[in-house]
């Protein structure tokens, strides 16, 4: 079981060392019943225990926020050795400290970072940039409003209207023959 110490423990060495420290595999799992079981006495409404119900509640809140701290620092090492690792090829310093979730998040940053490189090298040796996201149509029968996306509004569209549009979401309309594309 964990304590307010424990967090507090965490905390303060995730706060004063430049490495990534270790914690135990199932540390956000006993953190959570931690704050679960304190909610659970915060909660009540007894009066006989006022005393310890406001000190309990203040625990709470400083443990909330120890937490989110230790993770705010944690995530900020991570990047931090994501970018050595772009850097130097080296990716598995301070690996073992890391929380089964932290390393599929340093893995993933890993995968965006060589995806970006690959872009970026492309267009050095000569590739070209997708200019256009857009194209242009005629709708063939009115639209609704309906969402684009990213979950923006678009429309709604009139029968004969010409609108520029997303290249995905023209190909819909396209397919569904709601409207025509206009060739430049």
């Amino acid at each position: 079981m964990i304590t307010y110490n424990d967090i507090y423990e965490a905390a303060r060495k995730e706060r004063y060392s430049t490495q990534l420290q270790p914690i135990p595999k199932n540390f956000v799992e006993e953190v959570s019943n931690y704050l679960k079981e304190k909610k659970e006495i915060a909660s009540k409404q007894d009066d006989d225990f006022s005393d310890v119900i406001l000190k309990t509640k203040k625990q709470l809140e400083n443990a909330i926020t120890l937490f989110k701290e230790l993770m705010l620092r944690r995530r900020k090492k991570i990047l931090n050795l994501v970018l050595i690792a772009a850097e130097t090829g080296i990716s598995k310093q301070d690996f073992e400290n890391m929380l089964r979730f932290e390393k599929e998040l340093f893995e993933d940053f890993m995968k965006c970072i060589d995806s970006s490189d690959k872009k970026v090298s492309g267009i050095l040796n000569g590739g070209k940039i997708e200019k256009t996201k857009n194209q242009l149509v005629v709708f063939i029968e009115a639209v609704d409003e309906f969402m684009d996306l990213e979950g923006g509004k678009m429309g709604p569209f009139e029968k004969g209207q010409v609108a520029n549009i997303p290249k995905e979401i023209a190909k819909i309309l396209v397919e569904d023959n709601k409207a025509e594309s206009i060739e430049k």
